[in-house]
């Protein structure tokens, strides 16, 4: 993955904010999956079409975090969102 990659979300994938959480439904699998309050942040930048580096620019100036840990915890994300297939990244 780069920096510049964005991602898109399948049409059989749907998400709903549900209080300070992010509620995934993978339509095919029946499967529901939830984001915690930073994980619902990355995923409501990542389907506005922002890049993974401006997710992470945009992490950094909203929490007191360092840059090693925000792209730690994007690439975890989106690497485990990839792997369920709720996400491509192009």
């Amino acid at each position: 993955m780069n920096w510049s990659d964005k991602i898109s979300v399948p049409g059989e994938v749907m998400s709903r904010l549900v209080g300070e959480e992010t509620v995934i439904l993978d339509l095919v699998s029946g499967t529901y999956y939830g984001l915690d309050p930073v994980g619902a942040r990355i995923w409501d930048l990542l389907v506005d079409g922002r890049t993974l580096g401006e997710v992470c620019a945009c992490m950094l100036e909203e929490f007191e975090v360092s840059r090693e840990e925000i792209e730690r915890d994007v690439l975890a994300l989106i690497s485990n969102l990839r792997e369920k297939k709720l996400i491509a990244v192009s």
